[in-house]
């Protein structure tokens, strides 16, 4: 009786406008997440990821500040941003991570102190950290959904390309590949795909979102696009899952949906094991 009745009750919840709202949106930036962290933890960018969310929080305290719709000014932020790091990654004699530790960790505290002088945080910061899914309005899914039509025409369009420059970067080259244009996009893609999410996800947890779902793709597939489709499909079942364990439980929303991811990956471990097992003679 209790377990119908707590059922019956997360469908009322899912049949409210911002319950769908949310529910779709945290689809789209799913798919979008795991069809371009396939590519990012090939190309071990996981912590390039990780600093673009760390210091979007900049972008969101600049708006804040100037009086602007924090959300204009994230994605614009967002590629500078992207792109500024990708470039000082090239010119400088600094290890990347040591680079990216500096940037990251900088921008973060640039944030705060901006953020001290601007009474709106106070009642949101742990908003901007972990999210806020229900806040999803429409001009979001439409963002999500034009944001993730380019993702998907990017990727489908340049497979090829996109595997080779992941397996062998000096042998795309050879073959005249323009690799700076395609990690310029690349780059673009991603860093707009981290803003996009950043408002439903959170700062903390938005590299996480990105990457998860990736890395529990690759433990269960081999074939490069079979990989990248079951990456994005799992970035989608776990927003879904996440979001109905948020509705069941009273649990924030971005946090419950890393956390499903994070089960997912478990069980992607543990699958490949318990396959041999069972076949073993």
């Amino acid at each position: 009786m209790f377990f119908q009745t707590e059922l019956t009750h997360v469908i009322e919840l899912f049949q409210l406008p911002f319950m769908q709202r949310a529910l779709m949106g945290g689809i789209l930036t799913g798919i979008m997440g795991g069809i371009l962290g396939s590519l990012t933890i090939l190309r071990q960018l996981s912590f390039f990821c990780d600093a673009l969310g760390h210091s979007a929080l900049l972008g969101i305290s600049i708006g804040f500040l100037l009086g602007l719709n924090p959300s204009l000014v994230l994605l614009p932020f967002a590629v500078i941003f992207a792109l500024a790091v990708s470039y000082l990654l090239e010119h400088t004699r600094l290890w990347t991570d040591a680079l990216l530790n500096i940037i990251y960790s900088s921008s973060l505290a640039i944030a705060i102190i901006i953020l001290s002088f601007v009474g709106q945080y106070k009642g949101g910061l742990n908003n901007l950290l972990f999210g806020d899914i229900l806040a999803v309005q429409q001009v979001d899914l439409g963002l999500s959904s034009l944001l993730l039509i380019v993702c998907t025409m990017f990727i489908g369009l340049t497979l090829r390309t996109q595997m080779l420059l992941t397996v062998d970067e000096s042998l795309a080259i050879a073959r005249g590949v323009s690799v700076s244009t395609h990690r310029m996009v690349f780059i673009v893609l991603l860093s707009l795909v981290v803003g996009i999410s950043i408002k439903a996800i959170g700062v903390l947890l938005v590299s996480a979102f990105v990457v998860i779902p990736a890395c529990a793709a690759r433990l269960l597939s081999h074939a490069f696009t079979n990989y990248v489709l079951l990456s994005a499909g799992l970035g989608a079942l776990s927003a879904v899952f996440g979001m109905v364990l948020s509705a069941w439980f009273n649990l924030p929303s971005g946090p419950s949906i890393v956390a499903t991811q994070l089960v997912i990956f478990l069980i992607a471990m543990v699958l490949p094991r318990l396959s041999l097992l069972i076949h073993q003679p």
